[in-house]
């Protein structure tokens, strides 16, 4: 195999242990992990949209050196549930594996996070190892330890916070990737920009077409720099007790748009891109951003093909949901808002008659 043109490796600090992200634009995925599986047994944990792609090889190549079994799950958020964890944990209990298992996650968001909390409960705890396969678990959800499931009537309440051994970004994996995937990836980078960076939004502005045409190296450098900011605030704050919450702007919104419409209905990228234009705009709201700058938050995610507008939602209804949201604190509900672009708050000193009139 060529080397690859992009090249990157990243380490996270957390409390439980140091490890790497590697982010490359094409890899042998089994030797690129096999440093980091301690014992001799490994679940690999997909779903059957990725398995035809990327699993026989994985699979083949660590069977030399492990004892390997295999967990397809149905591929889909409205599969992200205890019905899926315990196919995890029977597959687990099927081969006999033990506390020197290592669960590995090849797959989105849903199966990383459904990996990381089996790994995080199974026999109290064992290793895993992210190989993220589309976008947006690249640059967000691979990184950081958030790991769950979603109930009825609420979005990844419950969970734990479980840290990988490593996290494994093959740009290649991305052309693979349906184009509405790309784009609620993309949701996600642009988020990293308004909380941030201005400057990154400005060059987002510039290379998002290269990403949306499947530039690798575009792509790659965009992962590398939202992993870079995650990872600088996951070691200050690992379990979301301060400043970690920022990287939820948007998701507020959006949640409530995920759980009423049904999971799997809108995307989790597209969802949080609505949402983040409702943040944005009770910013203004409040006095803190500029027409012109809502206008270029919609520009940027029109770009990226993102929605704009949410779906019709009853007032009460959407509140009720927002009670439910994990930033909820005596009460009372907190959102992340926008002093300016590029700098967001935390904060539930807002005007209630304010969040109505953005949700209506």
């Amino acid at each position: 195999m060529a080397a690859p043109l992009f090249n990157a490796k990243l380490t996270v600090h957390t409390q439980s242990h140091d490890y790497p992200i590697a982010i490359v634009e094409q890899c042998d995925m089994a030797i690129s992990i096999v440093p980091y599986i301690n014992g001799q047994q490994v679940l690999i944990v997909t779903n059957d949209t990725v398995a035809p792609l990327y699993l026989q090889r994985l699979q083949e190549q660590l069977a030399e050196s492990f004892t390997v079994a295999v967990c397809v799950l149905p591929d889909g958020e409205q599969y992200k549930n205890q019905d899926s964890i315990n196919q995890i944990y029977d597959a687990l209990m099927a081969q006999h594996f033990n506390r020197d298992v290592t669960l590995v996650a090849l797959g989105g968001g849903v199966i990383g996070d459904m990996t990381g909390f089996a790994a995080a409960s199974f026999m109290r705890g064992v290793d895993f190892i992210q190989i993220p396969t589309t976008l947006l678990s690249q640059v967000d959800s691979s990184v950081g330890g958030k790991t769950g499931i979603n109930h009825a009537q609420g979005k990844n309440m419950i969970g734990a916070f479980w840290q990988p051994k490593m996290v494994l970004a093959d740009m290649s994996t991305l052309k693979t990737l349906p184009a509405r995937e790309l784009s609620a990836g993309l949701a996600e980078v642009i988020k990293y920009a308004l909380i941030m960076d201005i400057e990154f939004l400005e060059w987002l502005e510039t290379n998002l077409p290269a990403m949306m045409q499947l530039d690798l190296a575009v792509l790659g450098a965009a992962v590398k720099r939202c992993c870079e900011y995650k990872a600088a605030v996951v070691a200050q704050d690992e379990r979301e007790a301060g400043m970690r919450a920022l990287l939820n702007f948007g998701h507020t919104f959006g949640h409530v748009i995920e759980t009423h419409e049904g999971y799997g209905s809108w995307l989790h990228g597209e969802a949080v891109a609505a949402g983040m234009v409702q943040a944005a705009q009770l910013s203004q709201m409040m006095g803190w951003l500029g027409e012109a700058d809502v206008a270029r938050i919609k520009r940027v995610l029109i770009l990226a093909n993102l929605p704009i507008d949410p779906p019709p939602i009853n007032v009460d209804t959407a509140l009720e949901l927002m009670g439910h949201d994990k930033k909820v604190k005596g009460g009372q509900i907190r959102l992340i808002l926008l002093k300016s672009i590029g700098q967001a708050v935390l904060t539930d000193d807002f005007d209630t008659q304010l969040l109505n009139d953005v949700l209506s």
